[in-house]
This record gives structure tokens, C-alpha cells and sequence, in this order.
């Protein structure tokens, strides 16, 4: 589109290819995440390094992480160049990625001993970087890809299939193939996951700086030319005064924290390897579910277009929260050896469905997070007349990583306080009463009492279907009235 078909009230429309590469910027650095969630096993069992020390590490890199995630923004905010604004920090961010997860597993537990933990260190915060370089864009970059409230939806959908496919393969990958060649989380095993996710990941991103190359022009920068100049010290007003941020930063952190305990690798081995007694059946409960998370995800995509986001929000909240409710009963009524694919009976079916609405339905506000924060940042800029996809979408990640930052403390503590103070819970343990209670509290429990709180906070949300549609409006005539002026 032209800048004037843009300020003759007309919405920013991209093509439907567009929106499906552009998503796969996401998925390219969910590749990274993916593999470091298995990087607690490299660090402890190659390396050597003490499973709380470990744990620590790892919540201190999280809040790292967020604490880069400011600066970043407001560097994107500020670049506008020859190749636009956010095309090299998708470039430049993955080749980061790339080199320091070479250097990480195939030089650290080669030193000697006494500098090994400081040398991991020193690469996982320089990984970080790269990491917030990428990430940063996926979130900022929704404002220029569309503005259609019917469209912008959709980059969910490419996004949910993206990650459906990445973490159910992924996890079938690795239990169901990987741990079976290498026998247990070895280097050999860790060689040949990175490889393929480093290859992967740059290709991914090869695809989405194409899909946004059309976009990335200063026509789609807010008011363009009439778009207030932003300063750094903004941050703190910026966050203080919006309050759709805030409740969104909120309710989706608490979901993250309470999915990234679920989705760490160390509760996986405690659920399938353990209480269940089938490492392996994680990858085949993936498999079986990824239809129908995949319909899920189409649901709430569709329902996101009808209704608006904030409703699809919610209801698939509610609908997670009683899963996770039924989970936590079935669970501690009954012996979770009985679930098996040998044993096709009312308990292994009732679990393959509470399981699938739990993660389908539960991953929807997730799905939804990014193209929700565009809105966000379109609501800023006609409140204010800033520009600050950047900043907004940074201050919600640095945030979100404070908090999420503590998933792996959690389990690390959790699991220490029952025992495991030197290696983490393995597929070879035995399952024990004490185990079965953190397991069961950390998959499940958490989880509900996340949604809980969640679900009353998006409730208060004021940016529904019709608030956006009234935003797009006064935005598309403040830029009509500054061109013919």
C-alpha cells in the first residue's frame, strides 16, 4: 500500500504469505528456547556444574534477559535505516544466537573446573542478547504487518500451528527418538538436537525478514512524520500510564510462569518418567493432541475475529482453568501407571482429553499475547502520538521474564527440598509420595491457580473489539488531516 492509501482511512493490510513467514520469527527463536530448556541436564550432568547453582544461573540469566529487554526496544524505536527498523535486529540477533550455543556446549565443560561456571555465565548472557535482538521484533513489528482488527488475529494462527508443530515434534524428537539413540542427556544427544535447531532457526529467519520487508518502511511507523520523538526516561510514564499494558503484562505473566513450570523439561521427566512411568509417552500424548490443539487454536482465532481478542481471551481461560481443576483430582485419586497406551481404558482416554484442553485452551492467551500488544502499542500512539511498538513490547517481556524467571528456581528448590540436591529427577527414579505431591503441584496446581488469576484481571481489560475499532479510526483521521495540512 501507498503512504496515501494508508491516510485515506483505509486499513494496512498484509497478504496472507506475509503474515505466515513473518510468524516464523517467533518460531526461529522458540527453537533456541526449546533446546536451552534441556541445557539444566548439559550444565549439571556434562559439565558438572550443582543442580541449585544450576537452577540459580538460569533465574538470574531470565532476569538478565529482561533487564536487556528495555534497551532493545528503544533501539528498535530509534533505527531507521536503509534496511528499516526491524530487519537487522532479526539478522543480527539470530547470528548471536547461533554462535554463542556452539561455543556454550562444545567449550564449557572442556575448561577446567573452577572456570567453567563463570565461562557459562558469561555466554548465556551474551546469548541473551541475541535472543532479546529477535524476540523484541516479533512483538513490535505486529504494528506495522496490519492494523485490520480482522486480520491481525491471524498471525496467531500461523503462530499456534508454528508451535504446536515445534514443541510436539520437538518433544517427540527427544523422547521418543534422541534419548533412545544416546541412552540419557549426553553431548552426543545435545550435538545433534543443537545442529538441527541452529539450521532450522536460521532458515526461519531468512523466511520472516522477506515476509516483512514490504512493511518495514516509515509510511507504517505510527503517525509517520507527525509521530512524537520518545526519549528513554518515557519508559516509566509510558508504563505507569497505560493501562491496558498493565493488565495484559499481568494476566499473561502469571499464565507464562505457571506454563513455563509445566513445560520445563525436569517436570515433563516427573510426569511421563515418573508418576506416569513412560518417558516416551510424552512424545505420543504430543502427537495425539496436536490435531486437536491445532483446532483449538483455529477456534479461538476465529472466535478472536468475531468477538474481539479479550473475549477469546477469557473464555479459553475459563475452559483451561476446569481441565487443570480435573487434572489435579484425577491425579491424586488415582495411580498414574495406569495411564498407558498398552491400556486404552477410561483413565488413559480421560487424561489424553483433560491434558489436550489444558494445553490447547490454555495456550490461547499466550497466542494471542502478541498481536493483542500491537493493539496495545496502536492505543498509545492515539493516546499520545508516540510511536513505540519497541519500547511497549519490550516493557512487556521485561517484565515477563522477571517473573518467569523464577521457573526453573522453582523446580529447582521444589525438587531439592525432596532429596534431589544434586542431580535432578531422572526417568531412572522411583516414584515416592513426596515426589508425587511436588509433581502434582507443580504441573497442575500452579497452573489453576495461575488461570484464576489471570481470567479476574483480563475481565477489567478496557481493549475490546469495539475500543479498537474506534482507536484505527481516530488514528487513520489524525493522519488524513496532517496530509492535507
Amino acid at each position: 500500500m501507498t503512504t496515501a492509501a494508508v491516510n485515506n482511512q483505509q486499513y494496512n493490510k498484509a497478504k496472507l504469505w506475509e503474515i505466515g513467514f513473518f510468524a516464523l520469527n517467533n518460531t526461529a527463536t522458540n527453537l533456541y528456547m526449546f533446546i536451552l530448556a534441556f541445557v539444566s541436564y548439559y550444565a549439571a550432568g556434562v559439565a558438572g556444574i550443582a543442580v541449585v547453582v544450576v537452577s540459580t544461573i538460569l533465574m538470574s540469566m531470565r532476569i538478565w534477559d529482561g533487564v536487556t529487554d528495555p534497551i532493545i526496544g528503544f533501539l528498535v524505536d530509534k533505527t531507521e535505516g536503509k534496511f528499516g527498523k526491524f530487519r537487522p535486529f532479526m539478522v543480527i540477533g539470530n547470528i548471536f544466537l547461533a554462535a554463542t550455543i556452539l561455543v556454550l556446549y562444545n567449550v564449557t565443560h572442556l575448561l577446567p573446573e573452577s572456570f567453567r561456571l563463570l565461562f557459562f555465565i558469561l555466554i548465556y548472557a551474551i546469548h541473551i542478547i541475541g535472543y532479546t535482538c529477535q524476540t523484541s521484533v516479533t512483538k513490535a513489528a505486529q504494528t506495522v504487518l496490519t492494523n485490520d482488527p480482522k486480520q491481525r488475529p491471524l498471525f496467531a494462527v500461523f503462530d499456534g500451528i508454528y508451535n504446536t508443530i515445534l514443541f510436539t515434534l520437538g518433544q517427540v524428537y527427544v523422547a521418543s527418538y534422541l534419548i533412545k539413540k544416546h541412552g540419557d542427556f549426553n553431548m552426543g544427544l545435545f550435538t545433534e538436537l543443537n545442529t538441527l535447531a541452529i539450521i532450522l532457526s536460521g532458515i526461519f529467519t531468512v523466511l520472516a525478514v522477506i515476509g516483512i520487508s514490504s512493511k518495514d518502511k516509515k509510511e507504517f511507523f505510527g503517525l509517520a512524520e507527525d509521530t512524537v520523538k520518545t526519549k528513554f526516561s518515557d519508559f516509566w510514564p509510558l508504563l505507569k500510564g497505560n493501562k491496558p499494558l498493565l493488565k495484559l503484562i499481568f494476566a499473561v505473566t502469571v499464565d507464562k510462569l505457571a506454563f513455563s513450570l509445566l513445560r520445563h523439561s525436569v517436570v515433563m521427566v516427573m510426569i511421563f518418567g515418573i508418576l506416569i512411568g513412560d518417558y516416551a509417552l510424552s512424545g505420543t500424548v504430543s502427537m495425539i493432541t496436536i490435531v486437536p490443539t491445532l483446532l483449538i487454536t483455529f477456534w479461538a482465532v476465529a472466535k478472536a475475529r468475531k468477538i474481539g481478542m479479550k473475549k477469546a481471551f477469557l473464555f479459553s481461560t475459563w475452559i483451561a482453568l476446569g481441565a487443570f481443576v480435573a487434572l489435579v483430582a484425577m491425579f491424586t485419586l488415582i495411580d498414574g501407571s495406569s495411564i498407558s497406551m498398552s491400556n486404552l481404558g477410561i483413565t488413559t482416554i480421560l487424561f489424553f482429553v483433560l491434558y489436550t484442553m489444558a494445553m490447547g485452551f490454555g495456550g490461547v492467551p499466550s497466542t494471542l499475547v502478541n498481536p493483542m500488544i500491537a493493539d496495545v502499542s496502536d492505543y498509545e500512539t492515539d493516546k499520545s502520538g508516540r510511536y513505540v511498538p519497541g519500547m511497549i513490547g519490550t516493557l512487556f517481556s521485561f517484565i515477563d521474564k522477571l517473573i518467569t524467571s523464577l521457573a526453573p528456581a522453582i523446580v529447582g528448590f521444589a525438587v531439592a527440598l525432596i532429596g534431589f540436591k544434586d542431580a535432578f529427577p531422572t526417568v531412572t527414579d522411583t516414584l515416592t509420595p513426596e515426589l508425587k505431591l511436588v509433581t502434582i503441584i507443580l504441573a497442575f496446581v500452579i497452573p489453576a491457580v495461575a488461570l484464576v488469576i489471570s481470567g479476574l484481571t483480563m475481565s477489567r481489560y478496557e481493549l475490546d473489539d469495539k475500543k479498537m475499532a474506534e482507536i484505527q479510526e481516530s488514528i487513520n483521521a489524525k493522519k488524513s488531516k496532517s496530509k492535507v495540512a
